[in-house]
């Protein structure tokens, strides 16, 4: 049952009363981007403008920080999540408020911890209204998808422990209009895993005249490159999804020597566990094979990244209900209409939330393509609208405070 809650327009009201203040911070956190787990300027001025709303965040692990909202009643514990880290990316916008630093908020965490902060502050005003508790979660980390697993880690969904999680992304450049949302299909995996690989080729140099004296690790490359792209085409089935993609392959110094190793590297995307160690474990034995035939040695290095991002159908359906009487029922786009399949090939350390307790995710929309949003994602062009902020601010809180009064 999905309670109706009076007064629905309460929270994006107040979130609409916040949009200077949310583009403030925003502003200030845009221009100082940070990297990975070290987040020391970003984490302190969150730390700041979470104390200024009389809240007291914990540090969790690196930079990480966690507040809880509410439990003035009896209840379920709901986790609502932004990452907070940029991109090594030198941002070429012309931004008032572009960074300097040689980083880059160029995937929109600048917006999301923005929106949660926003949410914050709602939720501390309705505080004693909660049926329960409301988790906020501010992660680094997460375009090395070591922030979430880090968080987890230090105990992020214990004490008080959670019983759901809720996360938001912001997309630029999309042909719907800004401020629309995006809701997954539920009871699937959304977002792929993420696995990196690293083969490194051992051989035997000679002279480029005498190929026959060496063991040529950059023949043995070529083949590699071949026989692993096999794995997709003729392993993997038509109806399964899956890529791997080779993205280094080097080797050699001058034109006519034949070097004593070469070096590939490549990433691996699933929506399927089993698959993934599939693939894992096909990747092993096919550079061995390659290199028993050509005399060579290959060394396999296989970094698991992060999980598939599972979205729970109780909570999907939550998700378009709350959006539905929070901003009206044409705010709602599926997943499916924008994107066929309705799944995103990109990853999201989000999943290893999504794994360990019943999750959802809504994405939304930052940027018109008709109205200037033309670059992508992680582009140093990218751009994202002010203009939602407190729309995210709102969805936030009240997909946290329907949840809670749905679950009690």
């Amino acid at each position: 049952m999905f309670i109706v809650i009076e007064k629905t327009g309460d929270f994006l009201s107040m979130a609409n009363q916040l949009q200077e203040k949310l583009v403030m911070y925003r502003h200030h956190l845009h221009a100082i981007p940070e990297l990975d787990l070290s987040l020391p300027r970003t984490s302190a001025y969150v730390k700041e403008m979470l104390e200024t709303m009389g809240l007291k965040p914990n540090p969790v692990g690196e930079s990480g920080l966690m507040v809880t909202i509410g439990g003035q009643h009896a209840g379920k514990v709901i986790l609502i999540r932004a990452d907070m880290d940029g991109l090594p990316i030198q941002e070429e916008t012309e931004l008032s408020f572009a960074s300097l630093n040689g980083n880059m908020h160029a995937c929109g965490h600048d917006l999301h911890t923005s929106m949660l902060l926003g949410a914050a502050e709602i939720l501390k005003a309705h505080e004693g209204l909660l049926r329960g508790t409301v988790k906020l979660m501010f992660q680094p980390g997460e375009e090395t998808l070591q922030g979430a697993k880090m968080m987890l880690e230090h105990g992020i969904l214990e004490n008080p422990k959670v019983d759901a999680a809720m996360m938001l992304h912001v997309l630029t450049g999309m042909p719907i209009p800004a401020g629309q949302f995006v809701v997954p299909e539920a009871g699937e995996a959304i977002s792929a895993s993420s696995d990196w690989f690293e083969l490194i080729i051992r051989g035997r140099g000679a002279h480029g005249a005498m190929p026959s004296a060496a063991v040529d690790p950059l023949n043995v490359a070529a083949h590699l490159h071949l026989a692993l792209q096999g794995i997709i085409s003729r392993e993997v089935s038509p109806m399964e999804s899956a890529v791997l993609t080779i993205g280094v392959m080097e080797g050699g110094t001058t034109n006519n020597v034949i070097p004593d190793t070469a070096r590939m590297k490549g990433s691996v995307r699933t929506f399927d566990a089993v698959l993934r160690d599939t693939i894992e474990t096909r990747i092993h034995e096919i550079s061995a094979g390659i290199g028993d035939i050509f005399h060579a040695k290959v060394d396999v290095i296989y970094t698991r990244g992060c999980p598939e991002v599972k979205i729970d159908p109780e909570l999907n359906r939550q998700m378009r209900t709350t959006l539905g009487n929070t901003f009206g029922a044409s705010s709602c786009t599926g997943l499916a209409q924008l994107i066929p399949g309705g799944k995103l090939m990109g990853s999201e350390d989000f999943s290893f939330v999504s794994q360990a307790v019943p999750s959802t995710s809504v994405f939304l929309n930052a940027g018109n393509t008709g109205e200037g949003y033309g670059y992508p994602m992680h582009h140093p062009k990218t751009m994202f609208s002010d203009e939602v902020l407190h729309r995210g601010a709102a969805a936030y809180a009240a997909f946290a405070r329907d949840w809670l009064e749905s679950n009690r």
